[in-house]
């Protein structure tokens, strides 16, 4: 598999197009951004704990019977993916109460839901990915009611999965931004699944193990994603 051109730049990934038009290759970078790139900054390492950390969640996930874009894993930063049209919309789960959910809300974090919570934002830089429900979703053409309900329901059962997952590695999954996209008419799970995307807290300590460190100048980022990395027990 080699890498052609570029075929786009995000905050946190570069996309490459490859002689297979259906199969691009994803690298991921060291760089780090908060609150929609006005906070930017390195975090050293994270592309290949965020790459591999990716892959292996979205190998259990499979087995689990959740589609995913992962085809193979090139090498410590670099993946050869499913090319998908990806849905607008950040799908967000909630077990816990915490950054923007516990601000809006008025609420301390790190209260247990009774029941996980499930959000939809527009996925738009210029706008600030705002948040919207399924009706503004359907309004605005961004995805069909066949598309949001299987979003859904494998939103939900990707909470199932790594709840139990990271409970098992003394870890509370407070909550968690995923992307789908459409494969040849097919929803599947894309993006990642990282400190990056994941709120992630030590069961007993409660220090946060995740990009928080970053977003709140918390300090030992680069610590806390090896932490979790090493859990992993990823050879």
């Amino acid at each position: 598999m080699e890498k052609k051109e570029l075929l786009y730049e995000g905050k946190a990934k570069k996309v490459y197009k490859t002689e297979d038009p259906d199969v691009l290759i994803v690298s991921y970078k060291d760089d780090a951004t908060a609150f929609n790139g006005l906070k930017k900054g390195t975090i050293s390492g994270k592309g290949a704990i965020n790459n591999r950390m990716t892959n292996f969640i979205f190998r259990k996930l499979e087995e689990k019977g959740i589609p995913t874009h992962l085809i193979q894993e090139l090498n410590d930063r670099e993946t050869a993916v499913k090319k998908v049209e990806i849905l607008p919309l950040e799908v967000i789960v909630r077990n816990y109460s915490a950054g923007s959910f516990a601000k809006k809300m008025g609420m301390e974090e790190g209260i247990k839901f009774s029941r996980p919570t499930l959000e939809f934002s527009y996925k738009n830089d210029d706008l600030g990915d705002p948040f919207i429900n399924s009706y503004y979703a359907l309004a605005l053409d961004l995805a069909t009611q066949e598309e949001i309900d299987a979003v859904t329901e494998y939103a939900f059962l990707v909470n199932d999965v790594l709840k139990e997952y990271f409970d098992g590695l003394n870890i509370d999954l407070i909550d968690f931004k995923i992307e789908f996209g459409r494969y040849h008419g097919q929803v599947i799970l894309a993006d990642e699944i990282s400190p990056d995307t994941c709120r992630l807290w030590d069961k007993d300590t409660r220090q946060k193990l995740d990009k928080d460190r970053f977003r709140r100048d918390l300090g030992g980022t680069e610590d806390a994603y090896e932490e979790v990395f090493s859990r992993l027990g990823i050879q």
